[in-house]
């Protein structure tokens, strides 16, 4: 049972969780260590997490859905295999010891922070993409359809139904390779694909008895509450700013885990 000090400290987290996401993504590098820190077995609060934060990942959906217009062959295609994919990611980490994921964590969160290092070159080479002649924003490559990124995509949402951070990353680079359209609408669909990931998952974790449901219920709040926030608050904060503030702090748990 945890405290009201312990309730307050991962609000704060999901809080921030939910307005880093909103600005610059890597949301899950705050949440998640705070959860361990409150004293929440490892699995159980990857579980919790993944819950608790499906409600900003439809929020962002919602946000982008005119991105999405135009984009419902590919859509069909790829968020079946996003949530089989989030499936299989969540059973793997059910399947996975508790003593076992708890010593992936440090390399887990390290890994995650590289992703979101790279979050800004893979945007830039993207954009420098759709930039050049003959370039057809718009539509997909006829040598490329989304068919072509059903399995690096599937891929990428097994890691996301185990872990999750970063998992943007690697679908947005995935879809820039398959799909010739702009970024808008890539990252539109990639938005897309990651709730497909993440309800998935978090479907099928509300059967497996590891959700530390008062936790949940507290961090959705407070990640709601930081999306909001997050949302006012763009423009005035630079996104790529805070995104290397949540690589570092990723960098520092990471070290610390590994160390203790």
């Amino acid at each position: 049972m945890l405290t009201i000090a312990e309730y307050i400290w991962i609000a704060l987290a999901a809080m921030g969780a939910g307005l880093v996401n909103a600005l610059a993504g890597g949301g899950t590098l705050i949440s998640f260590p705070m959860l361990i820190a409150v004293g929440l077995p490892a699995i159980a609060a990857n579980v919790t997490n993944t819950v608790a934060l499906v409600p900003g990942y439809l929020g962002a959906t919602f946000a982008q859905m005119n991105d999405l217009r135009g984009q419902r062959q590919r859509v069909y295609w790829l968020a079946p295999v996003s949530a089989l994919g989030g499936i299989l990611g969540g059973l793997l980490l059910l399947n996975t010891g508790e003593r076992l994921f708890r010593d992936l964590v440090p390399f887990l969160i390290l890994l995650a922070s590289g992703l979101l290092a790279m979050q800004e070159p893979v945007r830039g080479g993207l954009a420098r993409r759709a930039s050049q002649p003959g370039a057809n924003p718009g539509t997909a490559n006829p040598a490329h359809p989304a068919a072509y990124a059903l399995l690096p995509v599937g891929l990428a949402a097994v890691y996301g139904g185990y872990f999750g951070a970063g998992l943007s990353v690697i679908v947005l680079a995935v879809l820039g390779l398959v799909l010739e359209d702009n970024l808008t609408r890539l990252n539109a669909l990639k938005q897309a694909i990651a709730f497909s990931v993440n309800v998935a998952a978090a479907v099928f974790f509300l059967f497996s008895g590891q959700v530390v449901w008062s936790a949940a219920l507290v961090m959705a709040v407070g990640a709601l509450l930081g999306g909001a926030l997050g949302g006012r608050l763009a423009g005035r904060i630079q996104p790529r700013t805070l995104r290397w503030v949540v690589v570092t702090i990723g960098v520092i748990v990471s070290i610390i885990y590994l160390v203790r």
